[in-house]
């Protein structure tokens, strides 16, 4: 039988005091900002690969890795404009100058790999096996699921 998965929120006191790892990051971004005509849909959908859907809304900004543009993702407009820096004006290349904190998300499952967990981000809950996953946390405490395999490809440990 299948146990219901560990529902972690940003403002829960596990999340706020978990014993996060600073990184910085390295790799590149290619982001646009999504804004629609008024007689457009102001909102979008963005499946991500491990199969949750995420949602942006106008002036959000469609982000991803340089290296891989198919997985995309939303940033909210304020968020993303405090934390990116483009490399040139209009080229559209983004470099992330905000640092991260990163959790195992095991962390939060007493160890169990298996155990999913259920991580409600500013676009959306993500429901996802705890041993392939970090818990990220931004700069305004958002928290998002992370992929473990991307922290050795685009991140670097800062503490």
């Amino acid at each position: 039988m299948m146990s219901d998965p560990v529902v972690l929120r940003s403002d829960d006191d596990v999340v706020r005091n978990a014993k996060y790892t600073i990184y910085g990051y390295r790799d590149r971004r290619i982001a646009k900002q999504f804004l629609p005509a008024p007689d457009e849909p102001q909102t979008f959908e963005i499946e991500v690969p491990w199969g949750g859907t995420l949602m942006g809304k106008t002036g959000d900004y469609i982000v991803s890795s340089a290296d891989d543009p198919t997985d995309s993702w939303p940033v909210e407009r304020d968020i993303f404009e405090k934390s990116h820096k483009e490399e040139e004006p209009g080229s559209g290349i983004f470099k992330k100058t905000a640092t991260v904190a990163m959790v195992p998300l095991t962390e939060f499952t007493n160890g169990d790999p298996d155990q999913m967990v259920t991580v409600f981000s500013l676009e959306g809950a993500e429901t996802v096996p705890a041993g392939r996953f970090h818990l990220a946390r931004g700069i305004k405490n958002e928290i998002w699921v992370y992929p473990s395999h991307k922290i050795v490809e685009n991140l670097i440990e800062l503490d």
